[in-house]
């Protein structure tokens, strides 16, 4: 024993070391390669058995186990038989006698390997393994160990990782199933024994909160009188120890109904018996004022607890009763939830268990009785503010569940009382103590809105009766919400929502809580549509008089006009209304799609008062200019005044879409109510088209007239003087002043008003003669000091950074202009380009000025791709041929280079744009461009590709690989020549093939991508070979079938075994399936035995195996199958085979 003493004084030595703050980073690594050296031996498991046995220090006892766990994991097929015997019987006994004294981390490791040793040999070589487990649980002092083993077993022998042939998971999830009916009856068995022993109930409990609180809601839940007696009583007081092991049987129930079946061995008692625990979470006690805070249990196989485990051995019968903390008996509840939920989750519900499904959701609503049921003590809020957080986290999950995957199974149960349900339901969500818990909720009414909408809509004999059911609930939903959002009945809580910082959706946290709250009102709106906006409108008219009435408090100064509503209350008030007014115009522009189509007619009353309403107070927010009134609270009150501006152009223009069909109507009528409501819309824009217009202001009102030129369209748009003095704006030069967006907005709407179509008009009456002499004034204006720099050349460098600013902001306006009619007519697209041809010349002739400058050259091309994907018919070819051979001209191999090389910024940018470009060309039908894909493809394969091939440059590649894809797919007959009359002779087995070396190529990168650790482009390649093959049967060319084939197969599969890409597992199986099916003869014939025997890291056995388990099916699903199990054992053989270096150190 002298050399295993001193090992262990060696290896403590070491450790103390090793985690002295002193120690080196290099001498640390030094011990670390010592010791996993060391590990690495044969007969290290003796030492560490010993060091087990005789150390105290928690270090050394982690470290061997460590070891233990990478011999019986790693190397555990090359250890002798009669060794691997002899730790069978050691350790278990190891942990029967230590485990009280053991730290709970050593203790859950030590089980850990326990088990991972019954992974391997159980049933055979361990066939005591389970049987040891389930005798712990059934012994009371040793029951809590059983229990960390059980879990422990579940964690790792159901779901097991890759180590492990796919026989094997198969055999020991068998093995499992078998075992799972004793294993829940016993888990049933100490729940209800604990709670029998605990609880006090009379033959006749005596009146108290808590007992006997049933009501007409829970009986017609609970039909079962027993139940409701049962569920009615109050919740047992635990001692320590039964608190911890109910905690770890809960813990395991909670795992094992993640992986079993829904099956009869989840028994009615059991159920039962879960929910008995789910009261924890719901039930009160007076003595806790604290809010519960939900804690590990010390015992728990997830403890946190650092020191030894004093209460390791629960002692249920005898033990003395010691306070314990609320907080973990509330824990119990948390558990008790989490199993539910792991039932609710499964979405595939046998038909026998549907009765339990039924019984889990009246238990559950009991629950949900007892948290929304006031008493003088609590109010509903207080009572959910006082329950731990993640009680009600699961609660809600339950909720969510429920309705989810579980309503439409149980709302035609007669049993179950849906609208009390939603009643219950309405008190949980509108009495949440938390915004995200509230948002929660509100996602559960949304989940329910949708399924009721699309029940309607497939039940329209007895809509309304559906409908009548559920009419009440909807209501009161409805008002709620709408109180939820008003800061009129919410203040409190809602100025608690930050307004300033965004999100990940570019969003506050106060508008994702509107947005999500007017989302389920738009929901009702769609359901009840005259009641909705029986109930939105008055409000909306309400605030309106306040903001309205607004004129009268404005009195003027020397210094301005001001606002005199000074006193603090007041200013309170006005912000609270103001702030409701901005939120209900959002609901009322969100409500705009449910006023247009079939229920224009019927609903027309309704939106004419609404976009009447919005109109007169757009045009009085323009005239009385509240924006620029000085207020009490300017940082308060300046920004309301504002904002309400802005929603309510922002609502006008939600009405656009109902704006166009209203023209459609009267076009042949009498139009003065129509043009009276355009007329004043504009009225009130143009005035806030000014530089001195607060910008949130300024493009609101830009947007609205963008949207009334390019959706409503009226005739007489142009002609309305507030539209002439925009007009004017634009050409006396002074919307230069305008920022950038607002200024591209506004050329864009004026543009669209001269370009675009009126609607319902012939050609003879669309005025274009008239309407293309002032779009070529417009344009010549808006580009006249582009136009000057036509032959500039040799310009300094002064120079060109001074010219740098205008040229970019007129190719936006430029690109803008083109977009917005690019899948417009004909005649608007020719007119555009006429105004615009000279410029377009112009951009051409500065490119080679500019090609150093990055991000002027990324406009350039931004225009020039813009132009060519909208206009490039209108350009005709010898032009557009131009453009191309400019570009291609001027990108040299050194500017690409040089452009590729400045990654993530304008340079990489440009080489973007230009690949598009050629991909527009590329895809073009007819031979127009044909003569220019050899420079393409040239350009592609020779230049680019050779640059980004080694680098990451993901955005780049990701262009130049689909500019290929282009090419090949739109291009097809530039390598392969086959004739009509050749592809229906089924004989014909040779297909003439022209440019075979640039195919080659493009298939090699192609190839190599999938070397690359880019998943993204990983992923965009696979799914182009695949859009290749089932268009063009690329697989079953006979270059690709014979030269190529196997290798992209080989590449795919060895992919596969060393996860490289494991979100695309699905993907990449079904492209080896689609290859490996253009002969499947030869695939398994020749392509398997020769992977195999290239594989390396097995030996001629296992290769064997392997092959043998690679069934000859031919079937998508089997064959996915093999590869999977293929996979999956080749790296358990590689494993296994590769753990065992020799070498023996010692300490």
């Amino acid at each position: 024993m002298a050399s295993e003493e001193a090992s262990l004084r060696a290896l403590e030595s070491l450790m103390t070391e090793f985690f002295h703050c002193c120690t080196t980073n290099e001498r640390k690594r030094e011990i670390e390669e010592l010791l996993n050296n060391f590990a690495q031996q044969i007969g290290a498991w003796r030492y560490c058995l010993y060091f087990l046995s005789n150390t105290r220090n928690e270090y050394v006892m982690m470290y061997s186990l460590t070891v233990f766990e990478n011999l019986v994991n790693k190397m555990w097929l090359g250890v002798p038989s009669q060794d691997r015997m002899e730790i069978r019987g050691c350790l278990p006994k190891l942990l029967l006698s230590e485990h009280k004294a053991l730290p709970y981390f050593i203790r859950n490791k030590l089980c850990k390997v326990i088990v991972d040793i019954g992974r391997q040999d159980w049933p055979m070589f361990y066939h005591d393994f389970f049987t040891n487990t389930l005798q712990l649980i059934q012994a009371p002092a040793m029951a809590p160990l059983g229990l960390v083993l059980l879990k422990t077993t579940s964690e790792e022998l159901a779901c097991p990782r890759e180590d492990l042939s796919v026989a094997r998971k198969e055999e020991l999830r068998k093995l499992l199933l078998e075992q799972v009916p004793t294993v829940l009856s016993l888990l049933t068995g100490i729940l209800q024994t604990i709670w029998d022993k605990h609880s006090v109930i009379a033959a006749t409990p005596p009146p108290s909160p808590t007992s006997g609180d049933t009501g007409e809601l829970l009986g017609s839940l609970l039909q079962e009188s027993y139940c409701t007696k049962q569920l009615s009583q109050p919740v047992p007081r635990l001692d320590q120890d039964s608190l911890q092991l109910c905690s770890l049987a809960l813990e395991c129930l909670a795992h094992l109904f993640s992986w079993i079946p829904l099956s009869a061995s989840i028994t009615p008692s059991l159920l039962a018996t879960i929910f008995h625990f789910a009261r924890f979470g719901c039930d009160l006690r007076p003595s806790t004022d604290l809010k519960i805070k939900s804690g590990p249990a010390v015992y728990s196989s997830s403890s946190s607890s650092n020191g030894p485990s004093s209460t390791s051995s629960a002692q249920v019968n005898g033990s003395s009763v010691r306070d314990v903390d609320p907080g973990d008996q509330a824990r119990l509840g948390v558990l008790a939830m989490t199993c539910v939920n792991e039932l609710m989750s499964k979405n595939c519900v046998p038909l026998d268990f549907e009765e339990y499904l039924l019984r889990m959701f009246q238990q559950t609503f009991f629950l949900l009785q007892k948290l929304t049921r006031e008493n003088n003590a609590h109010t509903v809020r207080s009572r959910l503010e006082e329950l731990d957080e993640s009680y009600v986290e699961k609660f809600t999950d339950f909720l969510r569940l429920f309705v989810s995957v579980h309503l439409r199974r149980i709302e035609s149960n007669t049993q179950f009382p849906i609208v009390e349900f939603l009643e219950l339901l309405f008190k949980y969500t509108f009495h949440q103590p938390t915004h995200e818990g509230y948002l929660s909720c509100l996602d559960i009414w949304t989940v329910f809105l949708d399924y009721l909408t699309t029940k309607i809509r497939s039940r329209l004999p007895d809509r309304e009766s559906v409908l009548n059911r559920y009419k009440d609930a909807l209501v009161l939903l409805l008002r709620e919400v709408l109180h939820r959002v008003q800061f009129r009945y919410s203040q409190a809580q809602l100025e608690e929502l930050d307004d300033e910082t965004l999100d990940d959706d570019q969003q506050t946290e106060w508008q994702r809580y509107l947005r999500q709250s007017l989302e389920v009102v738009a929901k009702v709106m769609e359901l009840l549509p005259s009641h909705a906006f029986s109930t939105l409108f008055p409000l909306l008219q309400e605030n309106l008089d306040v903001y309205l009435g607004l004129r009268q408090f404005i009195i003027t100064t020397g210094t301005g006009r001001r606002l005199n509503i000074t006193a603090e209350n007041d200013c309170r008030r006005l912000h609270c209304a103001l702030r409701d007014l901005s939120s209900l115009l959002q609901a009322v522009g969100r409500l705009a799609e449910y006023f247009i189509g079939d229920v224009f007619a019927t609903r027309f009353s309704d939106a004419l008062t609404v976009v009447e309403r919005l109109v007169e107070v757009t045009c009085y927010g323009s005239q009385v200019s509240l924006y620029d009134v000085e207020t009490a609270v300017p940082s308060v009150l300046k920004p309301d005044l504002i904002d309400v501006h802005a929603q309510a152009l922002a609502a006008f223009q939600a009405y656009c879409h109902w704006l166009a069909q209203f023209y459609s109507e009267v076009q042949r009528q009498n139009q003065s109510r129509f043009v009276s409501l355009i007329t004043s819309a504009m009225d009130a824009s143009a005035p806030l088209i000014s530089a001195k217009v607060p910008e949130k202001l300024l493009l609101s009102a830009c947007h609205l007239m963008v949207s009334v030129a390019t959706t409503v369209r009226p005739v007489f748009l142009v002609t309305i003087p507030a539209v002439q003095d925009i007009f004017d704006l634009v050409t006396v030069s002074h919307a230069r002043r305008l920022p950038q967006e607002a200024q591209v907005l506004v050329c864009r709407a004026l543009s669209n008003m001269l370009l675009l179509p009126w609607p319902n008009l012939p050609e003879s009456e669309q005025q274009w003669a008239t309407r293309s002499t002032n779009h070529a004034s417009l344009l010549a204006t808006l580009t006249r000091n582009y136009r000057l720099l036509r032959g500039t050349t040799n310009l300094q460098q002064r120079r060109l950074e001074e010219m740098k600013g205008d040229v970019q902001q007129t190719l936006r306006i430029l690109r803008d202009i083109v977009e917005s009619i690019s899948g417009e007519s004909t005649k608007s697209r020719q007119i555009c380009y006429q105004s615009l041809q000279e410029s377009v010349q112009v951009s051409l002739s500065l490119f080679p000025i500019f090609i150093h400058q990055s991000d002027v050259t990324d406009d350039m091309l931004s225009f020039f791709l813009t132009l060519i994907q909208g206009l490039r018919v209108q350009m005709g070819v010898p032009f557009t041929e131009q453009v191309i051979q400019t570009f291609l001209n001027m990108f040299t191999r050194e500017q690409l280079a040089a452009s590729i090389l400045q990654e993530g910024s304008a340079g990489g940018r440009v080489v973007e744009k230009f690949l598009k470009i050629l991909q527009v060309v590329v895809q073009e039908p007819g031979q127009a461009f044909k003569p220019f894909l050899p420079s393409i493809i040239c350009l592609c394969l020779e230049q680019v590709y050779p640059i980004v091939a080694e680098r990451s440059s993901p955005d780049v590649k990701a262009e130049m690989f689909e500019l290929l894809f282009q090419v090949l797919h739109h291009n097809w007959r530039h390598f392969f020549k086959t004739s009509v009359l050749a592809s229906v002779q089924r004989g014909v087995s040779e297909e003439p093939m022209e440019n075979e070396a640039q195919f080659i190529t493009a298939m090699q990168a192609f190839g190599q991508s999938f070397l690359q650790p880019d998943i993204h482009i990983f992923k965009q390649n696979l799914s182009y070979l695949e859009s290749l093959n089932s268009k063009h049967k690329l697989y079953h060319k006979k270059l690709f079938r014979t030269s190529m084939l196997f290798h992209f197969i080989n590449v795919l599969l060895q992919v596969l075994v060393h996860k490289g890409h494991d979100l695309l597992q699905d993907e990449i199986v079904l492209a080896v399936y689609n290859m490996a099916s253009v002969d499947f003869d030869s695939f398994y014939s020749a392509f398997m035995p020769e992977f195999l025997s290239s594989c390396q890291g097995v030996d001629a056995n296992q290769r064997s195996v392997l092959g043998r388990n690679f069934k000859l099916e031919r079937d998508l699903p089997s064959f996915t199958q093999s590869v999977h199990r293929l996979v999956n054992d080749l790296r358990y053989y590689r494993l296994c085979n590769g753990s065992l270096p020799p070498g023996t150190v010692k300490l």
